[in-house]
């Protein structure tokens, strides 16, 4: 919805959690195993550099929800190379000590919702001055909305992507 047109490459999380999949593991609602979160980022990241060579693909969008942005954010973090920017729709730090990144340029949307109560707003506010601290261009826009998306993070979405000039080739990375 959001770049029609454009090749997906589709990952699942492996990890299971109340028999739904998840690209991370959680402690508990809001704090993340970190030691997973960083092995599979970068087990994430191999995929993707590996789907990109075999498919002929330039670097993608990450495009994620939740657990799926939370895992985005931490690719951008541990492996910059490997995604051309993102789209973070309802993202929180991923590590409380991230390494230095240099996201140069970066185009990142972060789209948080004001009635979130999982994800407080300080948390996405400090998610968009982290990644602007490495570099990245950062867009936080805050929606009238709790934890769930909204037709309006689409259109917001789908706007940005156009303003950052990504090519259908960049291929969105759903999560």
């Amino acid at each position: 919805m959001i770049s029609p047109g454009s090749a997906l490459l589709s990952p699942r999380g492996k990890v299971l959690e109340s028999g739904m999949p998840r690209f991370f593991r959680r402690l508990r609602e809001g704090v993340f195993d970190e030691a997973d979160v960083e092995r599979r980022a970068k087990e994430l990241a191999d995929f993707v550099e590996t789907a990109r060579a075999r498919y002929g693909l330039e670097a993608p969008v990450a495009v994620g929800y939740s657990n799926g942005a939370n895992i985005a954010a931490a690719m951008m973090l541990l492996r910059p190379q490997v995604l051309a920017g993102a789209v973070l729709l309802r993202a929180m730090v991923p590590l409380a000590h991230p390494p230095k990144a240099d996201l140069a340029h970066r185009p990142v949307l972060i789209s948080s919702g004001s009635r979130d109560p999982i994800i407080p707003a300080s948390n996405s506010t400090e998610l968009a001055a982290l990644l602007a601290s490495a570099g990245a261009n950062v867009r936080h826009s805050i929606m009238p909305a709790g934890h769930q998306l909204a037709q309006a993070d689409v259109a917001i979405a789908k706007q940005w992507m156009i303003g950052s000039n990504f090519s259908p080739a960049a291929a969105p990375l759903s999560g």
